[in-house]
């Protein structure tokens, strides 16, 4: 049995460390509430240029386009597939870095990717260091996000993404991370980014009556021409969807963190109770025993 001064000294190291996770869950707490007010204002830019590019798709533009000419509509043969892997730079976030690599490895498998065959683009630190060592390319990496991402900080990673795709370096792109649900669930997402297809945007939203009103002639005048319209604007709704996704992703981890250092600190409190515990059961074993002795001793004096 430990001695009471091993006791103490645990209940007293213990109670350091709920100090220091209490904090931990407190700071976490209040970035994720930033994120979210600050998610709020981007989101309102997504949504509209999301409505363009469906507006688009919706008249048929993608059907009539020159995809030969628009990079990122383009489709090729694929020898590589890129995986632009979302993570953290640092751990005490519960099973958030866990479940990415987890379910990532998990479409690599099915489809059929290895390091031969794969490209790992990586923003967040664990996912960098984890491809690394299992000998992936890994042809971007991105550490030391800010706990709330401006675009301008992550613009050169949507330029770089982009740039490779077009210069052939990949042929096909998934975005792989946790998308946050509220401050206790996030869900692996998986999307597809490049090539964009017209079938994959035409899953965006939007009702069937909605789409069959549009029609190219009546609702769209295009000027210069079909292909720099979408050579414009479908660079920048990918830059938007790689920022969206980072965003996103960084807003699970916050949330992670919050409830993991929640969870430290409610077992570092059961944790002293059971240590306040044994220390008094001990205590009482001690002054049981001491009484036992003294009255033994007047005993065996008389």
């Amino acid at each position: 049995m430990a001695s009471l001064q091993e006791i103490q000294r645990r209940i007293s190291s213990t109670k350091k460390t709920r100090q220091i996770t209490s904090a931990m869950q407190m700071v976490s707490t209040a970035k994720l509430s930033q994120i979210q007010r600050y998610s709020v204002g981007y989101q309102a830019y997504a949504a509209r240029l999301e409505a363009v590019v469906e507006h688009l798709v919706s008249a048929h533009l993608f059907d009539n386009a020159d995809a030969k000419h628009i990079p990122l509509i383009a489709q090729r043969q694929i020898k590589k597939t890129g995986l632009l892997v979302v993570t953290s730079d640092r751990g005490l976030v519960g099973s958030y870095n866990a479940n990415v690599i987890k379910q990532t490895n998990a479409l690599m498998a099915r489809l059929n990717l290895d390091t031969t065959n794969t490209a790992i683009l990586a923003v967040g630190g664990n996912g960098a260091d984890f491809y690394k060592k299992r000998g992936f390319e890994v042809i971007l990496e991105h550490r030391g996000v800010s706990d709330v991402p401006s675009f301008n900080e992550i613009r050169s990673v949507v330029n770089t993404v982009t740039s490779l795709y077009e210069a052939e370096v990949f042929d096909a792109l998934h975005v792989v991370y946790n998308h946050f649900i509220n401050r206790l669930t996030s869900v692996y997402q998986d999307v597809q980014l490049l090539p964009l297809t017209g079938d994959t945007l035409n899953t965006m939203g939007g009702t069937e009556a909605d789409k069959a009103e549009l029609d190219v002639q009546s609702t769209y005048e295009i000027e210069p021409d079909m292909t720099a319209v979408l050579n414009v604007v479908l660079p920048q709704f990918a830059q938007s969807l790689v920022y969206e996704a980072v965003l996103d992703a960084k807003t699970a981890e916050h949330a992670a963190s919050s409830t993991a250092m929640k969870s430290a600190t409610d077992n570092a409190k059961d944790l002293i109770g059971r240590l306040e515990l044994q220390f008094n059961r001990a205590r009482q074993a001690e002054i049981t025993t001491e009484i036992t002795e003294i009255t033994g001793g007047m005993a065996a004096l008389e």
